[in-house]
């Protein structure tokens, strides 16, 4: 007689798998994984421990936990990752959407009148830029991003969300940024040093595309490029934002100030980390 795997055994084979191979909170990345495959939320799964689990089930559970195992992160595996309370759909194409980047959110639906053009640049899988469209319904949003792939999972978001009458998504360099002025441009963008790129985890640093992290040997440069263009990207009045690495704070609001930007100040994330750098052009 084959052996019988409820959910309860199978969670917790995979908690002490994860365990053994330095997966960060294993139990609740195993509750997260199996609730995922079998449809099912945290609440179902609790109420489902004895629930033997067919061969199929098990077939199609067996190489994601072993994926996991591997340090691919759960949200890749799923294909998913909340954000501002909403469904992203990701890919290894984009970042995976972190809590963290929601005070980039907070700070720019602070700064927005009623209606007005916003830009995201870096876009990724559009969570900043449509997490503003949804509060913001009086407001168009524009994703920019240099990778078609991360494009094409934004676009997806924005129709996912209903937003697509609202948001655009557009292919872009750093380099040579749009001629047409914006009322805010915010920006999550590569921060990582080359040396600290090394000391990532696995799941970011063999997962998530390198494009989106590494930005030169001191982690400055997609800054740089930005700060220089604010004049051309921005309108009278109008802010920047940037989220920025935790030892940021001072080089960003210098590159701020240099091109010319006023009101320069920084917005600590609820870890009491530096978290947003913000700039306005003089009206």
């Amino acid at each position: 007689m084959s052996e019988v795997w409820t959910l309860l055994k199978l969670l917790r084979w995979t908690t002490g798998f994860f365990r053994e191979k330095g997966v960060d909170n294993p139990r609740l990345d195993a509750e997260l994984l199996v609730a995922g495959v079998l449809g099912l939320d945290r609440v179902g799964v609790y109420l489902n421990y004895d629930r033997p689990l067919t061969a199929v089930e098990l077939a199609e559970i067996k190489p994601l936990v072993k994926r996991r195992g591997q340090r691919e992160p759960l949200q890749y595996l799923l294909g998913h990752a909340e954000f501002w309370s909403l469904d992203f759909k990701v890919s290894p194409a984009v970042l995976i959407p972190r809590a963290d980047t929601e005070i980039l959110v907070e700070e720019a639906l602070q700064k927005a009148a009623d209606a007005g053009e916003l830009l995201d640049i870096g876009t990724g899988s559009g969570a900043v830029a449509l997490s503003f469209a949804q509060e913001k319904t009086n407001w168009q949003v524009t994703g920019l991003d240099i990778s078609p792939a991360a494009l094409a999972v934004a676009s997806n978001n924005s129709d996912c969300l209903a937003l697509a009458g609202r948001s655009q998504f557009v292919a872009g360099d750093l380099a040579k940024l749009p001629d047409k002025p914006f009322d805010l441009v915010v920006s999550n963008p590569p921060y990582i040093s080359v040396s600290e790129y090394h000391e990532l985890m696995p799941e970011v640093r063999d997962y998530e595309p390198q494009l989106a992290l590494l930005a030169g040997e001191d982690g400055l440069d997609c800054y740089r490029l930005i700060a220089a263009q604010a004049p051309k990207i921005l309108k009278p009045g109008g802010w920047l934002l940037f989220e920025i690495g935790y030892q940021q704070e001072k080089s960003v609001s210098e590159l701020l100030a240099t091109a010319g930007l006023v009101e320069i100040y920084c917005r600590q994330d609820y870890a009491s980390n530096p978290r947003v750098v913000a700039g306005r052009r003089k009206a």
